[in-house]
């Protein structure tokens, strides 16, 4: 790390020592305290400023707000310092403001200048978050109830920016928008971790109307990756409709593609890459404008499922009986329910099968010679693979021990009357 510092100061200008200016101090990051509320994070880039000291807040709308500085911290390592002053060129952290807002410029009353508005991306991806209402619901978690979901959200909402949380027709389910399924998984992840119980619909892209244009979020992709692996690369965002931009060989193995993708063709296209460039390749997009929703298919999975018909434990006798049909996503032992999702089919339909079943006792013995069975070894995915992997008809069931698959409906008999009202209801 040492020859990076000393690069650091080499090349890098030094600031100009502005402390006796006017102050100017811009938020970049939001943090939350039940005390004291909001707390703006960022660089006081002019001038100096003090505990109790009164300032103007220059809001994002173009009004002005005055308030009293309440508390200052600046930072040492990871850990925060109260301090009483701080100056030009310091990191810190501000409280006495309610609704501050990333963006915005704090400076004095009788000296107003804000600072370039800093652009924040809007969401791009959205999902429905529920309360878990499947067989198991309960067991595991701690927080399971429609109010604490709605608190934590809330909470969530006073300082992820990106974030946007709307209501729906139903108490118990919320449509949460955000910059991605990164971002979104990991708000899941936290509340997971928390000992919530939640479920999550499949993601989707958030479409507008432009002109009246139906149009959908495009982000501007940029690859690193070997030079082996660009004819791969290319051809796996070329079928989701990507758009390839820049192509750059440094000359040292290594080749940068830039491309234009549509949101909802990226969507679960992490694992793939990862797959396909060996843990070699690096990804990285942002958003980039509304574009014109590209005709057919992008992305999306090809492969039905299957479907468990009985509650209970898997059994090695009844994952035996699947391993020609698909691959398995739970291993012996594992508690299950009707309507859970327990592996992948060979086919692009859903199969509904029984692995808790057991082998018959019976008095008579076999003319062969009992072997040892042995399975193949079973998917278990992560959350990020098991949100990217969800069809329209699907959940994914959360818990602080466990994340599941399952079929909106979980009845088997009901899943089938509502496929063949939705066939007649297309045919017409």
């Amino acid at each position: 790390m040492q020859v990076i510092y000393d690069a650091i100061l080499d090349h890098v200008p030094a600031p100009i020592d502005n402390r006796d200016e006017p102050l100017q101090f811009q938020v970049a990051l939001l943090d939350y305290n039940d005390y004291v509320g909001r707390i703006g994070i960022g660089r006081v880039f002019r001038g100096t400023i003090e505990v109790g000291q009164s300032v103007a807040l220059m809001k994002l709308d173009g009004s002005v707000k005055n308030f009293r500085v309440t508390k200052i911290h600046g930072f040492m390592g990871l850990k925060r310092v109260e301090i009483e002053k701080a100056e030009a060129g310091d990191l810190i952290a501000i409280s006495g403001m309610e609704d501050i807002n990333v963006g915005e410029t704090v400076c004095p009353a009788d000296h107003q200048e804000a600072l370039p508005v800093l652009r924040i991306d809007e969401p791009t991806l959205q999902m429905t978050f529920l309360v878990n209402n499947s067989p198991f619901a309960g067991k595991e978690g701690k927080w399971i109830t429609s109010r604490k979901i709605q608190e934590r959200l809330d909470a969530q909402l006073q300082t992820d920016v990106s974030l946007r949380v709307d209501p729906t027709d139903s108490p118990d389910a919320w449509v949460v928008s955000g910059r991605g399924e990164l971002h979104l998984s990991i708000l899941i992840e936290n509340m997971r971790r928390e000992g919530f119980e939640l479920q999550v619909s499949k993601p989707e892209v958030i479409v507008k109307m432009v002109d009246g244009v139906r149009c959908e979020p495009v982000e501007r992709v940029q690859v690193d990756v070997p030079e082996e692996y660009t004819g791969a690369i290319i051809e796996s965002l070329g079928e989701r409709k990507g758009e390839m931009l820049d192509m750059v060989n440094n000359g040292s193995g290594q080749v940068r593609l830039v491309f234009n993708v549509p949101a909802r063709g990226l969507i679960g296209y992490t694992t793939e890459f990862l797959t396909q460039t060996r843990g070699y390749g690096i990804i990285n997009h942002t958003f980039d404008s509304y574009q014109p929703v590209a005709s057919g298919r992008v992305g999306g999975r090809r492969q039905g499922v299957l479907v468990s018909m009985e509650r209970g434990k898997v059994s090695t006798y009844g994952l035996t009986g699947i391993e020609d049909r698909g691959t398995a996503f739970v291993e012996v032992g594992a508690e299950i329910y009707e309507g859970m999702i327990v592996g992948e089919h060979n086919r692009d339909s859903d199969l509904t099968v029984n692995i808790v079943k057991i082998k018959a006792a019976t008095n008579i013995r076999s003319a062969n010679k009992d072997q040892t069975t042995t399975l193949k070894k079973a998917r278990l995915m992560s959350l990020e693979e098991a949100l990217e992997y969800l069809a329209d008809d699907e959940y994914c069931e959360i818990t602080p021990q466990n994340i599941r698959l399952r079929k909106k409906i979980l009845d088997k008999n009901e899943r089938e009357r509502m496929a063949k009202k939705k066939k007649v209801a297309i045919e017409e």
